[in-house]
């Protein structure tokens, strides 16, 4: 009896590290083809099919919480649902949607502060662009910012 939980056990583990695996080196491996690119450095462009997009983000001011961002998006195409999500780089801290608020037909903004991380002051976070829950899959870069 104990010999065969122990390995109906080792076999549901087995089962979920390779499921789980599978999955984590899809996203890394993902992260990992596309170049960075620094959004604190200056702003990230590309070009597709449907014409220009452009990423800026400005560092406003300190606050209690930690320092405060500005993301500005000018995109030739409107996604529906249109939303950043805030995910750990440099160690996984969850995922943070933030509201892009249109300012005018094709331009962008949200305000927000990078979560604070006890472990050090120069997280590496990423900005995932998404229509909805889908990730755009038009981005030709890893979009970064290290919070200060």
């Amino acid at each position: 009896m104990l010999r065969t939980i122990v390995m109906v056990s080792l076999v549901a583990v087995t089962i979920a590290l390779v499921v789980f695996g599978l999955r984590y080196r899809e996203v890394a491996g993902n992260a990992a083809e596309q170049p960075q690119c620094d959004l604190l450095e200056g702003a990230c462009e590309w070009t597709t099919s449907e014409g220009d997009w452009r990423v800026t983000l400005i560092a406003t001011e300190p606050s209690a919480q930690g320092m405060q961002y500005r993301l500005l998006l000018t995109v030739p195409k409107s996604p529906d649902r249109f939303l950043a999500v805030l995910r750990g780089r440099s160690m996984y801290m969850g995922e943070y949607p933030v509201p892009l608020v249109r300012e005018e037909l094709h331009e962008y903004q949200a305000r927000f502060t990078a979560p604070f991380c006890t472990t050090g002051a120069e997280m590496v976070w990423r900005i995932d662009l998404q229509d909805g829950q889908e990730k755009l899959k038009n981005v030709p870069w890893t979009l970064v910012f290290k919070a200060h």
